[in-house]
């Protein structure tokens, strides 16, 4: 092994450390918010972040869907997450713009923490079903958690 492969290696280890430390306190700075707050009051939480815990149940990937601009999207799933009181769906968006293969990043049992915009119903917009990008009615009433992130629980 050469110098700078023995001075170099340690250090990206000590950086990948810190760096895991830092993430797991960020991960849990956040206070979580249960889904059946939401689900009892979702016009507060429309179009507002929120941090849910929970199980992942019912992963399914979709086919490509088109957005209002045109561009094909990809590589999107819909899953349903349960906590101990309630479940809500939740989408994870494709990328749009590139055909690309995206396997979901999560498994049926799971446990995770999802960052999420939460779309309540009546109040118009798109949500993500199995069809694609739909527009809500008034006579659906979908409340949907759009993931921004999911990070594994570990305990």
């Amino acid at each position: 092994m050469t110098t700078s492969a023995r001075i170099v290696i340690p250090l990206v280890i000590v950086l990948l450390t810190l760096l895991g430390a830092t993430t797991e306190t960020v991960m849990h700075a956040e206070e979580a918010t249960t889904i059946q707050q939401i689900l009892e009051e979702p016009r507060i939480y429309h179009l507002r972040r929120a941090t849910l815990r929970g199980i992942v149940r019912d992963v399914q990937s979709l086919d490509p869907y088109t957005v209002p601009n045109g561009d094909n999207c990809y590589g999107a799933y819909l899953f349903r997450l349960e906590d101990d009181e309630a479940t809500i769906p939740v989408a994870v968006l494709g990328i749009c713009g590139r055909p690309i293969i995206r396997d979901p990043e999560v498994e049926d049992g799971d446990r995770v923490e999802v960052s999420a915009t939460i779309q309540a119903p009546s109040h118009g917009g798109y949500y993500l079903s199995f069809k694609g990008l739909k527009v809500v009615t008034e006579q659906e009433g979908v409340v949907q958690a759009v993931a921004d992130r999911i990070l594994p629980i570990v305990e």
